[in-house]
């Protein structure tokens, strides 16, 4: 994948010691410095080029604005509700999780929640430290045999759902991702909500908080299950209305609840946390030795392994960036910047464009348009005034700045793309079109072709070039050339492509850039110089 460079790593929680010790005896330079003040984070993040959070650290929009250098945000546990995700992929930072490492830990809170509220056990443990023996008071039900709905059916509300089977409870769900017959076969009978609420007898929910999930159970969703229903949540706060399950637990339409979670941590408002019929932890899910241990690790096994280009694992806003690990994708990932470099140089005096299409030819890059299309645009967008493109970010700012990207492979092509795997760029807009062509041979990216003049020797795309469009006659050559030893600079390499309309494309390799392009007005009819 495109290098990136971890030098400083900055903790800002409590992190099991592993993660610290594997970040280091890769080279990774790490600070560990816990309960900082907001003010205090701000000053201190503008040294690090990563950072790993847990839960309490609310990496906000303001905090990652005043971190220059960041290149990395790694969450130790699932979900990431505490990090501005939006802002950091603006600002081209991966935002990474460690998304199986609390799972069988949160999956066994749940389970001793839900055996929990089917026979009182936290409340009639407190009535015997009070002296009591109230038998009658906490006559429970069995599970055996009753429903469980699981909203959510990733790997949490899979390891659920295998554990309560064992107990004897049918399981049913619903989750918008995981196929229907992939649950199946793991005893999970999937179908709509609308469906699901009035089937169960108990309901946990396992998604991430998101708009979509907020409020996922609300006094509508309580009047259409069975009355007396008791719900879990070891997920995220919110999930639940909170307003709303009290209101269903006062009427008795919700017979308890296992809460882990809430709105607001630690809840000051105390009328759920107090009900008789709430059993309520301090956000344990992943308070486990074994979990810590395990997302402490994970993390830093993940920002390694990225470093190293083995594997990409728990990015939550870089997906593109999970197909760029093969051996030579970097090759390619150069090639898709240079060509947009090419064009963004060699366009600078038309009208802007709207509309990108890139387009891969070859078996090769069948699953690599989707990188190739952002390399792409970082290379039509660098040096932009007010971003710095990188593969994360690229989509986003080209969305922004008005301009819409279309990646798609094609198969089958005319003899040339049979023949090689290529990428050709199409930019276009205001009536005016430029296209390039290029490839991979022999380890070295190379412009095949520009605005459909095919250049008879493939030019190698690094160092120093300057393009020029002019009459093809014997005397242009050498009186550029001359402009440019009269400047101190001398060619390298040379190729052109063959002459369309009387005019031809030429690129000359350069010791240096020309100071002043003026020069060549007179003797070309269009000309650019870029580095790459």
């Amino acid at each position: 994948m495109a290098t990136v460079s971890i030098k400083r790593i900055l903790i800002s929680e409590s992190v099991d010691p592993s993660c610290k010790k594997i970040l280091e005896d890769n080279g990774i330079q790490v600070t560990e410095k816990q309960n900082m003040t907001k003010k205090e984070l701000i000053s201190e993040i503008k040294d690090y080029d990563g950072l790993v959070v847990r839960s309490a650290t609310k990496v906000t929009g303001e905090i990652i604005d005043a971190a220059v250098h960041l290149k990395i945000i790694g969450r130790a546990g699932t979900g990431v509700d505490n990090v501005d995700v939006e802002t950091a992929t603006k600002r081209g930072i991966i935002v990474m999780n460690t998304p199986s490492g609390n799972t069988i830990s949160a999956a066994e809170l749940t389970c001793a929640l839900l055996m929990s509220l089917s026979r009182h056990v936290p409340q009639a443990a407190m009535s015997m430290k009070a002296g009591n023996w109230d038998r009658k008071k906490f006559m429970g039900t069995e599970i055996y045999g009753k429903i469980l709905g699981i909203v959510g059916l990733g790997r949490i509300g899979k390891e659920v759902a295998t554990r309560m089977q064992s107990f004897g409870m049918k399981t049913i769900g619903y989750d918008p991702i995981t196929p229907p017959e992939v649950s199946a076969t793991w005893g999970v009978e999937q179908m709509s909500l609308e469906e699901l609420w009035p089937q169960c007898d108990y309901i946990t929910v396992h998604t991430p908080l998101m708009p979509a999930t907020t409020g996922l159970l609300n006094d509508a969703s309580f009047a259409k299950c069975k009355r007396g229903v008791k719900v879990v949540n070891c997920a995220r706060g919110g999930i639940i209305d909170e307003a709303a399950l009290l209101r269903a637990l006062e009427s008795g339409q919700c017979g308890g609840a296992g809460l882990d979670v809430f709105v607001e941590e630690p809840p000051m408002v105390r009328a759920l946390v107090d009900h008789p019929n709430v059993i309520s932890c301090p956000h344990l899910g992943a308070s486990t030795k074994e979990a810590q241990a395990r997302c402490g690790q994970d993390i830093a096994l993940q920002i390694v392994d990225m470093l190293k280009g083995k594997a990409l694992v728990g990015a939550v806003n870089a997906q593109v960036l999970a197909s760029t690990f093969s051996p030579d994708s970097h090759l390619w990932i150069k090639l898709g910047e240079a060509l947009g470099l090419v064009l963004r140089s060699c366009t600078t005096s038309k009208q802007p464009y709207s509309q990108v299409q890139i387009t891969t030819f070859g078996e090769s890059l069948k699953n690599s348009f989707g990188f190739l299309g952002s390399a792409v645009m970082v290379g039509l967008l660098k040096d932009s005034p007010k971003s710095s493109p990188n593969l994360v970010n690229v989509l986003t700012l080209a969305q922004e700045a008005g301009i819409t990207v279309t990646r798609n492979h094609a198969g089958a092509g005319g003899d040339q793309e049979q023949a090689q795997s290529l990428c050709m760029i199409e930019i276009s807009g205001n009536g005016s079109k430029h296209k390039a062509i290029g490839s991979v041979q022999g380890e070295v990216p190379v412009l095949l072709e520009l605005n459909d003049s095919v250049f008879r020797q493939p030019v190698p795309l690094s160092g120093n070039l300057l393009f020029f469009k002019a009459m093809a006659t014997p005397q242009v050559l050498p009186s550029v050339a001359g402009v440019l030893a009269a400047a101190g600079v001398e060619m390298e390499s040379f190729s052109a492509s063959a002459a369309r309309g009387g005019e031809r494309w030429c690129c000359v390799g350069l010791s240096s850039l020309l100071g002043d392009l003026g020069a060549l007005k007179p003797l070309v009819n269009e000309a650019s110089q870029l580095s790459v």
